[in-house]
Formats: C-alpha cells, structure tokens, sequence
C-alpha cells in the first residue's frame, strides 16, 4: 500500500471534519486499522488450519468448519472498515469539485464574475447534506455489521468445543477451535470500539443539525 496517499487521504479527511470527525478518525485509524493489520490477522491466520475434529472421515471437518464459521471475522472486518471508510472519501471528492468548479469560473474571465464558493470545504448547502449522510451512513454500517456478527457468532464470543453431525461426518464429532479465548478478546475490543465509532458519528450528526 502507497503509505503517502493513505497520509493524504487522511489530511484531507481531518481538514474538512469537526472535532467530532478527528476524534472518529482516530479511534478508526488506531483501535481498528492498525489493530487489524498488526494483530487480529495473525490471530485469524490459523483458524482452517487449527479446527480439529475428533474424526478422520474426509470432508467432515471442512464442512463443519463452513457451518460454523460462515464468515471469517477478519474478512467481515475488512469489508466493514472499507464500506465505513468510504462516506469520509466521498466528502473530500465533494470539495475537490467546488474547488475544481470555481477555478473554471475564475478562468473564464468574466467582469460579472462573483465567487460561487468562497470557502469550499465549508459545510453549507450540498456539501453539509453530503456530510450528515456520510455520518448517518457510517453508523448505520457499523450497526448492520454488529448485527451481522451477533448473528453469525452469538454474543460475539467462540466456544472452545462446538458438536457437529453434519454429512458426510459419521455420527455427532467434537471440533476444536484453535485459541478462542485470545479470539474473543479481540473481537469483544473490535466491537466496543465499533460502538464508540457508532456513538460520536451520532453525537457529530446532531452536533451539526444544532449548529445549523
């Protein structure tokens, strides 16, 4: 990945947000970004590997392990910080067409000329529609997304032992899940933040419809 246009992206991003914004920004890039690739893709590395069943009869634990594991967290969690990431980009694109729209009208030359956008990352007409669904869209992906792995892995957490006797195992067989409890960690800490992230996208929607 081009470190320099992530710090670009970035910079953009925190230039046109609120406090509110910046403080999302971080939680994201330091308690979600950053421990996904440091450390909850190593921890998910194994897991096809490590699922051990008590039983040798071929296909039984590869299917075991796809009912049990319809999604891998880390996958889902890839796509999750993707799709919440994607409102911010679309607020920079936003302003980068007001600007790029008063330099043709600066280029024309026209003596009526009068400055359509004299501050063009300010959040006024489109650019603060754009921004408040940008908020509302974000929260409403990490909630779907909590919903998501509530209904995949109840309460978030993995047991140590899960039964299955699904064809073409022979009879009810015992699975193994290789370190659930350090799984579970991480994915309790992913979710908490994810609420976090849920709560100031709120507070920052209805800090700016007060302001307006």
């Amino acid at each position: 990945m081009n470190w320099g246009v992530f710090e670009g992206l970035l910079s953009g991003v925190n230039k046109y947000s609120t406090a509110f914004g910046r403080i999302w920004l971080s939680v994201v890039f330091v308690f979600r970004v950053l421990v996904y690739v440091v450390a909850a893709e190593r921890v998910w590395s194994d897991d096809h590997k490590d699922f051990d069943c008590n039983t040798r009869q071929p296909g039984c634990t590869n299917v075991c392990y796809d009912h049990f594991f319809p999604v891998s967290h880390i996958r889902l969690w890839a796509l999750q910080l993707i799709l919440v990431t994607c409102p911010s980009l679309l607020v920079i694109m936003h302003v980068a067409y007001r600007e790029a729209k008063e330099q043709r009208h600066r280029a024309t030359g026209q003596d009526d000329y009068h400055c359509t956008y004299s501050h063009p990352g300010k959040k006024r007409g489109g650019l603060w529609w754009t921004y408040l669904l940008s908020l509302v869209f974000k929260a409403g992906v990490d909630v779907i997304f909590l919903y998501i792995f509530y209904h995949f892995y109840r309460n978030y957490t993995l047991p140590r032992v899960v039964k299955c006797e699904l064809p073409p195992c022979p009879n009810m067989v015992d699975c193994f899940i290789s370190r659930p409890t350090e799984k579970n960690i991480f994915t309790l800490f992913m979710v908490v933040t994810t609420c976090v992230c849920i709560v100031l996208s709120l507070v920052e929607a209805a800090y700016l419809i007060g302001k307006r």
